[in-house]
C-alpha cells in the first residue's frame, strides 16, 4: 500500500509541475487552435475571442 501511495503522490506532483510549466513557461501560440479563428473576431484581428 505504501508503494501505491508514493506512485499516486508522484503522479499528482508531475501533473502539477506540467501544468505550471505549460501555464507560465511555454508560449501561448503552441496551444492556440487555428480553426474558427477568422470568423470569430472578424477581419480586424483584435484578439478579443
Amino acid at each position: 500500500m505504501d508503494i501505491f501511495q508514493n506512485i499516486v503522490v508522484y503522479l499528482i506532483l508531475a501533473a502539477a509541475i506540467a501544468y505550471l510549466v505549460k501555464t507560465y513557461f511555454l508560449p501561448k501560440k503552441l496551444f492556440s487552435s487555428k480553426k474558427g479563428k477568422d470568423s470569430a473576431c472578424g477581419n480586424d484581428n483584435c484578439g478579443c475571442h
